[in-house]
């Protein structure tokens, strides 16, 4: 690795620990190729294999990556199943490297309703890859920002009503999908679309915001680093003004 490379991973890793991704873009890809969207869907996952050994290499501590909403279940039943099926082959090929080259792997969302199969491949990953060391990679599978906030608040209150009553952010967070995982310091969308469709909502209260045109399966290492470059160009305030 060049001196000048390695200079650039340290200087992020020491501004950026958590990266927040809506991998937008898949069907449009396809079908502006005249190709099924299941295609396009197939396309991106090999793009995240390289966006998760790209994020290992810089030192980024957490990556998070919108894989299918709790919306996206209004999609045709079968992309749906498609899907469902890209999932479970996915969890299986790429479960031993992602666990050979330290990287954590954790599940975000609601597991009531997936199919047996994923939620099983799923539980082993997760205990597999519990006590690795590196970057710790965030799925979110059916997964609604507002879903997470209703769900802590059902969890707080069949556990300890009374917290309700004391309740301060930092007790709420430890609730949360991500309360192991700080609030993502940044957030990328590709696919052109500027909103968070319902995506990390508690999370994202001060992250920064970076949008392209570019649809995911089209998404570059080279890009993925533009977007980090300029965020660490960026002043953050947190409501201040130093």
């Amino acid at each position: 690795m060049g001196k000048e490379r390695k200079g650039n991973y340290e200087r992020l890793s020491s501004v950026l620990k958590h990266v927040a991704i809506i991998m937008d873009g898949n069907g449009r890809w396809a079908e502006r190729r005249g190709l099924p969207r299941l295609e396009g869907h197939r396309k991106g996952v090999e793009v995240t294999r390289s966006i998760v050994e790209e994020s290992g290499k810089l030192g980024i501590r957490f990556l998070t990556l919108y894989s299918f909403s709790t919306e996206n279940w209004k999609r045709p039943i079968s992309e749906v199943q498609g899907l469902m099926h890209l999932f479970e082959e996915s969890i299986g090929r790429y479960g031993d490297e992602l666990n050979a080259n330290d990287v954590r792997v954790r599940f975000l969302g609601r597991r009531e309703g997936l199919p047996e199969e994923i939620v099983r491949g799923i539980t082993e990953l997760e205990e597999k890859t519990a006590f690795n060391q590196g970057l710790t990679l965030n799925l979110a599978i059916n997964y609604g920002g507002r879903d997470e906030i209703i769900r802590a608040v059902q969890h707080i209150y069949k556990e300890n009503p009374e917290l309700l009553l004391h309740l301060d952010e930092g007790a709420f967070h430890s609730y949360l999908d991500t309360a192991l995982c700080p609030d993502p310091d940044l957030l990328i969308r590709t696919g052109g679309e500027k909103r968070i469709s319902n995506f990390l909502l508690w999370q994202i209260a001060y992250t920064e915001l970076w949008f392209t045109e570019t649809f995911w399966p089209d998404f570059t290492v080279t890009e993925f680093r533009q977007a980090l470059e300029d965020f660490a160009s960026r002043k953050r305030k947190f409501g201040g003004i130093h």
